[in-house]
């Protein structure tokens, strides 16, 4: 059995914090910057010049990318052979708040989403799967809401067809504009229940932007990519490119349902991941 201090999980998270914060992931980087090469549009090539530019300064002098440093999402993935040597929950969220104020970050979390009240800096939204080994892995993903606001999640029926369900993914981001900063990256989550196609959905915008599925939901992220791209909604509404990408992630689910969760991240996707 492989024990772990809260102490190193605390710093692990807090690291985390700060690098997704700050440093925008490579793929999504790469993703704009062959955008920025094939974008013939003066306004939106100056625009997304803008982004690249926002990114290398952030990076540069540890910045938040956005002001809006979003409601950290944390996954958890706790090898079953490792011991954490205290509360896991109250220290991942310790090492939140750790990071939030070292990188001088907004505080954008209230606890009572009704009363409303005050902003802190927790806590955060923690999941966790228990995997197999001796490991720790954890991935921060500090999710702003001005895109997450534009989540939906559809219950088909399971007698429905490809394309209702290819509509409702496209509509998505079509009654989203540009409200919520794109060029957008979009994660689906088929099948599960209704919390958890929407868990998938977060899930999929960990994939590496250019990646694919296999088999009928490769294919299916390939059609989606093509038809989100022909709405030009494109960055700040700009025209042009619109998506960067499309993950799909799947699930088992009961012979007389058929959920569909989509969640959609600005071009500045954010997401930092350690191991212990």
């Amino acid at each position: 059995m492989k024990v772990i201090s809260v102490n190193k999980v605390r710093d692990l998270v807090a690291r985390l914090s700060i690098e997704a914060n700050t440093i925008l992931r490579p793929d999504v980087l790469a993703a704009l910057t062959k955008a920025y090469r094939q974008e013939k549009n003066k306004k939106v090539k100056s625009a997304l010049a803008a982004i690249l530019d926002n990114a290398a300064i952030a990076k540069k002098e540890k910045l938040a990318i956005c002001q809006d440093t979003g409601l950290p999402c944390v996954f958890v993935e706790l090898g079953q052979n490792v011991k954490i040597a205290g509360d896991l929950m109250d220290v991942i969220n310790k090492g939140v708040e750790s990071g939030y104020k070292k990188g001088y970050f907004r505080n954008s979390v209230i606890k009572d989403p009704l009363a409303r009240g005050k902003s802190g800096f927790g806590p955060a939204i923690i999941h966790i799967d228990l995997v197999k080994g001796n490991k720790l892995k954890i991935s921060v993903l500090p999710k702003g809401f001005g895109c997450e606001n534009k989540s939906r999640l559809k219950m088909f029926n399971p007698t429905a067809s490809l394309d209702e369900i290819k509509e409702f993914i496209v509509d998505v981001v079509k009654n989203s504009k540009a409200d919520a900063c794109p060029p957008y990256v979009v994660g689906v989550g088929i099948g599960g229940t209704a919390e958890y196609a929407g868990i998938l959905a977060k899930k999929a915008l960990f994939r590496k932007v250019a990646s694919h599925n296999l088999g009928a939901a490769k294919k299916l992220e390939n059609n989606l990519l093509r038809e989100i791209n022909k709405l030009n909604i494109g960055v700040m509404g700009l025209g042009g490119l619109t998506c960067l990408g499309v993950n799909i992630e799947t699930a088992p689910t009961h012979i007389a349902g058929l959920p569909v969760a989509v969640n959609i991240s600005c071009h500045a996707l954010r997401s930092a991941t350690g191991e212990i």
